[in-house]
């Protein structure tokens, strides 16, 4: 191996409770099966820089232990995640010669493995067939697939087979298995014979399959971006806590909340996965990979607090995020931090748009450093204009349009918004401003011209749970229609937006959000259908008791109801990282 080997740690340290999964595997030593097994659990919970030292330390305790340099092949290497293309030249460089380097070791040591982890470290051969990065991925991912075939044919039925050949299929196309536009399969990727191969696993209940978090977790993956996710909810309430001490598997869950509409569900799994995230975040600090992960899960606790109407909780959970993000980590060049975690830095400027926070938003300030900062220095000009234009002064609101456009040039290109990149999700905000801003010179026509827009960008933005624009221009559009008179086009958007016909892609579909809950009843109570009113007044009037602060529109930026209450100072700090 090129790089210094562990000490053994022995098993019985105190570690983190991951449950009782595991899997049986060729072995002198106790703790060397045990750090398999917790290597196993995170490499299936998406913490693969934990997943790769547990398995570093199989290795330490017993250095002939095939599978566990197997293992350690498949940490260090793509991920659904993280495809070959995400890595930059560095962390490429380092992860191939170590994958490289440890599946030869378990090829060296393969004598002694049982015939099915001799056909595992045979497949992961391919995932490395050279010390060097290739240079085209996808006949490398297409490779290491075709060699799991055969490894799936002849041992598919063990659960764990299974998940690794499901997850070699889907690396093939990540984030890609369906067509969000037509709701069928993508024609270019193994979609159906990933389907084929995780609800055969997932129908083994006696075998374990409901117990498995890798399995569990990839279906969820799978079955999000299809026209029907309902059909996950299943695995998804199986997975939920079944690895306590793993935050992104309490988190995992809530995709499908989500889409399901089910915030209360998705705030209190959240809630439970940053938890745990902290607990590891305490252990093992900001500097690795796995902040992504913390990050993402504390974002989808926002998310789901902001459609509930919930602003401590959003407020409470950007302050608890923004504590575990040191600047220091933003400026690590290897992986290029910034480019992954700068999406994140944004967030409290979101939800303070969404409750209206104008007075705080208009002396928002600046980040100190604008190049670190690039994302965040555009959706702050992007606010304030929101903020200004709210509250009726133009002018203002006009310069910080010039000031956002001059900043959104300034983003690079590089830094990403989950599977999209911050550059284009700013066409929404740019959009949105425009539309806003027009409204407010009484130049309607064009302002829902505007609006429109906003709504067709965010759109087709790349999918991503959540979606990577956290409050729907469909709010604001139909909350200024409402104000000009045009009910039954709000309502129509109202309509589409909660889900209640087809009209928009599946995950733009927001069911149950208390905006338009209240939005959607006042347009038909208005429009004088009472019987469709009465059908989901009940549900509004839920919603409307879960939020915490008044709702009276689906936009704070609708004329009449322009001012939110004031929110708790310690909720409306200016944030650590600026």
């Amino acid at each position: 191996m090129s790089r210094e080997r562990l000490a053994p740690v022995p098993a019985s340290d105190e570690y983190y409770d991951l449950g009782s999964f595991g899997h049986s595997i060729t072995t002198t030593s106790a703790d060397a099966q045990i750090w398999f097994n917790r290597g196993l659990i995170w490499v299936y919970s998406f913490n693969h820089v934990e997943g790769a030292y547990c398995f570093e330390q199989a290795i330490a305790h017993d250095p002939a232990c095939a599978v566990a340099y197997w293992g350690l092949a498949y940490a260090v290497g793509p991920n659904y995640n993280k495809p070959w293309e995400k890595f930059d030249q560095g962390d490429l460089h380092t992860c191939v010669q170590r994958g490289y380097d440890a599946s030869r070791q378990a090829k060296k040591y393969a004598g002694n493995a049982t015939p099915l982890e001799q056909a595992l470290i045979d497949a992961i051969q391919f995932r490395f067939p050279t010390n060097q990065p290739a240079t085209d991925y996808p006949a490398l991912n297409k490779g290491y697939a075709v060699a799991m075939k055969p490894v799936y044919d002849e041992f598919g039925s063990d659960l764990d087979v299974a998940t690794l050949y499901a997850d070699a299929l889907m690396n093939m196309t990540p984030w890609a298995l369906w067509d969000l536009f037509t709701g069928k399969p993508n024609p270019m990727a193994p979609t159906m014979e990933v389907k084929a191969v995780l609800e055969k696993a997932l129908a083994l209940e006696e075998d374990g399959a409901n117990l498995n978090p890798g399995l569990l977790h990839l279906y969820i993956h799978f079955i999000e971006m299809s026209p029907t996710p309902e059909l996950g909810i299943n695995a998804a309430d199986h997975l939920r806590d079944l690895v306590p001490d793993a935050g992104h598997i309490h988190h995992m869950p809530t995709h499908l909340d989500i889409l399901m509409g089910d915030w209360r569900r998705s705030i209190a799994s959240n809630h439970k996965s940053t938890l745990a995230d902290d607990k590891y975040f305490r252990k093992s600090g900001a500097n690795n990979f796995y902040t992504f992960y913390r990050l993402h899960d504390y974002h989808s606790l926002i998310y789901a607090a902001m459609f509930a109407g919930k602003s401590k909780v959003a407020l409470e959970a950007v302050t608890r995020m923004e504590s575990t993000v040191p600047e220091e980590v933003l400026r690590i060049q290897s992986p290029p931090m910034a480019d992954w975690l700068e999406q994140f830095m944004s967030i409290r400027i979101h939800v303070m748009v969404r409750f209206g926070m104008w007075e705080e938003l208009k002396m928002k300030a600046l980040p100190r450093d604008q190049s670190l900062y690039a994302g965040t220095t555009a959706v702050t000009h992007y606010a304030r204009g929101i903020a200004f234009a709210a509250t009726g002064d133009v002018a203002s609101a006009k310069k910080e349009q010039e000031l956002f456009h001059q900043a959104w040039d300034r983003v690079p290109v590089s830094r990403l918004a989950y599977n999209g990149k911050i550059v284009d999700v700013l066409q929404v905000a740019g959009a949105m401003l425009e539309g806003e801003i027009e409204y407010r010179c009484t130049n309607y026509d064009k302002a829902f011209v505007a609006l429109r827009r906003a709504i067709d960008y965010e759109d087709k933005l790349p999918y991503s749970e959540p979606w990577s624009w956290m409050q729907p221009v469909r709010h604001a559009y139909a909350a200024l229609l409402m104000e000009q008179g045009h009910l039954e086009e709000a309502a129509k958007t109202y309509r589409a937006d909660l889900g209640m016909d087809t009209s928009i892609i599946r995950p733009c579909r927001h069911p149950n959000n208390v905006w338009s809950l209240k939005g959607y009843h006042e347009c038909l109570v208005r429009l004088g259908k009472m019987d469709e009113a009465a059908v989901i007044e009940q549900p509004a009037k839920l919603a409307l008791a879960v939020a915490d602060v008044p709702i009276k529109a689906s936009c704070f930026c609708r004329l009449d109801n322009s001012q939110s209450p004031q929110l708790l100072d310690q909720y409306s700090s200016n944030g650590k990282c600026c």
